[in-house]
């Protein structure tokens, strides 16, 4: 798949709450994910380890009241999409989330993602 390719699945399963499907089917063994500097698991490695803390965030969540994805941006190997997530956390409580999402693909699988957004106070 070309970098178009990728991004349209990973917007599909996204949108059809396949979050997990999509980590299992497009990501790279070697996948890097990065989250905002000082936040829990800042720099994930390897698709295990990328795995297990999706699947910690999901176990954090209490309910999900809703959520979107916009359609990707693609340049070359990159592209980025915002997502919106309306969750109620175990611990947090309840939380308007909205991230700017990076994605880099090489041979037709995700190797890096990052997430850009605002940490809570």
């Amino acid at each position: 798949m070309n970098t178009q390719q990728v991004a349209n699945r990973l917007v599909e399963l996204c949108r059809q709450g396949e979050n997990m499907q999509a980590l299992k089917e497009l990501y790279a063994q070697d996948i890097v994910s990065k989250e905002m500097p000082g936040s829990p698991n800042e720099v994930t490695s390897g698709i295990d380890a990328v795995i297990k803390k999706s699947e910690d965030w999901y176990a954090s969540v209490e309910e999900y009241h809703g959520g979107e994805i916009s359609e990707p941006v693609v340049a070359e190997n990159h592209f980025s999409c915002t997502m919106k997530m309306d969750c109620t956390f175990k611990e947090q409580g309840r939380m308007q989330i909205e991230e700017v999402c990076v994605y880099k693909v090489n041979d037709g699988k995700i190797t890096e993602e990052q997430f850009f957004y605002s940490m809570p106070n």
